[in-house]
């Protein structure tokens, strides 16, 4: 991935947030010659869970009947993309649009890259500890969290055997957050406020990410 250094994002914690809050990743592997493209999500095991891991390991499962899990490579590194907060910029938002024109859209986005060799796992034992822990993360914020006890042992059993469980430690992550960094403060400040604006998740979010590398004011 091309990163300019000032779009550069190197802290662990940063980059994990948006693992977690953004768990559906785009899973590329190498198998038989060809890049195989698989979107599932993942969750991030956090650093001291798993000694094989030194920046976290990402924990998901393919169905059965997917052939990923047999063909993919066992000695070129997978990477798993996360993409975060995404939006268009129009130059109308900028000050400098008003001073000399010399300004383009562009496309802001926040992205990262975890690379790692996966691993088959097939062991009952750490499929059911997997889903647990993915159904507690996702239905935390319910009002009435589902549990996988809520469902008949022996279905959960059933659906267990039709699925594989995919483990990759990481042993690299790369970050880009390009938000704006490489405009001028009444830029971002243009942006920003065209953001709210435009009301939108994406662009609230968006929002959120140019003020916390600006050092722009919250309101």
């Amino acid at each position: 991935m091309y990163v300019p250094h000032h779009f550069e994002e190197t802290d662990t914690r940063v980059l994990h947030a948006l693992i977690d809050a953004h768990p559906l990743g785009a899973w590329v592997t190498l198998a038989g010659g060809e890049l195989l493209v698989n979107h599932i999500p993942f969750f991030l095991e956090p650093v001291g869970n798993n000694a094989a891991g030194h920046l976290g390991t990402l924990a998901g499962h393919v169905a059965r009947a997917n052939p990923v899990w047999q063909s993919f490579s066992k000695s070129v590194s997978s990477l798993v993309v996360f993409q975060g907060p995404q939006t268009y910029i129009t130059p109308s938002w900028y000050a400098s649009k008003r001073e000399h024109g010399k300004v383009v859209p562009t496309w802001n986005y926040a992205v990262v890259h975890a690379h790692g060799l996966p691993r088959v796992m097939e062991d009952r034992q750490w499929l059911r500890q997997h889903l647990g822990k993915m159904t507690e993360r996702q239905e935390s914020a319910h009002a009435a969290p589902w549990k996988m006890s809520d469902a008949p042992p022996q279905h959960i059993e059933a659906l267990m055997g039709a699925i594989v469980g995919i483990e990759i430690p990481i042993a690299k992550l790369e970050g880009k957050w390009k938000v704006s960094q490489n405009r001028a403060p009444a830029d971002r400040a243009g942006a920003v406020a065209g953001l709210r604006e435009r009301g939108d998740e994406q662009s609230l979010e968006m929002a959120e990410l140019i003020t916390r590398h600006s050092g722009l004011p919250n309101s």
